[in-house]
């Protein structure tokens, strides 16, 4: 565990401001702040979790790696960077291949596997069931809940009986991020997937779970039961933390669903959603949502350390 200078030396439980529903475990409570940096640690750890500001991981993870460290990280930075697996297990764990690359072009003996925005991964799994169709380009608008902003990111008296019409650079995530997880690697690097992405993104005063609108063109004319039938396709892995089926699909019985409220848990808050499913001119429109901090955050960079251990990286 460790985090910045002010906390260095405390009992996390001591330096931590805690704010889930649930107590810190008390082996957890326990453990002591370390320094954030390479000779603060041991030489036997065979994964780190990062998830700094981007700012400082910029600095920190590169040297931790060069040390020798693996590194499961959910910053930002580095996610678009030529030699850095962008994951998400289910889709494209072939990417972990860049690994190699990273290595010869950077010296490292570590490695640094990224996982994307919360708002791109809740998106991507049913984007990978429309890519047999042909996808051409992508609308999508986000409805994304206040915990993604952090605990004292939105002012209650901003969001309360509002929306916010704009997330700081989260468009520009999700419009570059995704083509990169569907993109096709070929040993030496990713070719992004060719199709225009374009996002609208707002936060409203939902607590967890990103619902998004989303509006594709596809080359092909499937009718929603097989739109439906692809993405009811999308299978987890075997990894412990991965749901057994990715994508829950609601029929067109249920056009009021996804919700937050009452699907943001689904798989323990890792799989995803999708409902709305409408074949349209151009192509489908449909809804998706998934649990932000789970699936989209903590889960995410937990899924990809067992990745890597199950393919024999650590």
């Amino acid at each position: 565990m460790t985090a910045s200078p002010a906390s260095e030396g405390k009992r996390y439980d001591e330096a931590a401001k805690w704010r889930l529903d649930t107590p810190i475990p008390d082996a957890v409570g326990k453990l002591t702040v370390r320094e954030t940096a390479p000779e603060a640690l041991p030489d036997d750890l065979d994964l780190l979790f990062s998830s700094l500001p981007s700012s400082v991981a910029a600095e920190v993870e590169p040297a931790l790696c060069e040390a020798g460290y693996v590194v499961s990280s959910n910053s930002s930075n580095d996610r678009l960077a030529a030699d850095v697996p962008l994951t998400i297990p289910e889709i494209n764990p072939d990417h972990l291949g860049l690994i190699e690359v990273q290595r010869d072009e950077r010296g490292w003996d570590g490695a640094l596997v990224k996982n994307p925005n919360c708002s791109t991964i809740t998106m991507v799994p049913t984007l990978a069931a429309l890519d047999q169709f042909g996808i051409e380009s992508v609308q999508v608008s986000t409805l994304q809940a206040v915990s993604g902003a952090g605990y004292s990111g939105v002012s209650s008296m901003e969001i309360i009986d509002n929306a916010v019409p704009h997330i700081g650079g989260e468009e520009a995530k999700m419009e570059t991020e995704s083509r990169k997880l569907l993109g096709t690697f070929d040993g030496g690097g990713v070719d992004r997937l060719d199709a225009d992405v374009t996002a609208s993104c707002n936060r409203i005063p939902t607590v967890d779970g990103h619902l998004e609108n989303v509006f594709a063109s596809l080359a092909d004319d499937p009718t929603a039961d097989e739109i439906r039938a692809a993405m009811r396709g999308v299978e987890g892995s075997d990894l412990p933390s991965s749901p057994e089926q990715l994508v829950h699909v609601f029929g067109e019985d249920q056009p009021d669903r996804p919700q937050p409220r009452m699907d943001r848990d689904r798989g323990d808050g890792m799989m995803v959603s999708a409902g709305g499913v409408t074949a349209t001119d151009a192509g489908v429109k449909y809804n998706c949502l998934a649990h932000n901090t789970i699936r989209g955050a903590a889960g995410a960079s937990l899924l990809n350390g067992e990745l890597l251990a199950a393919e024999g990286w650590i």
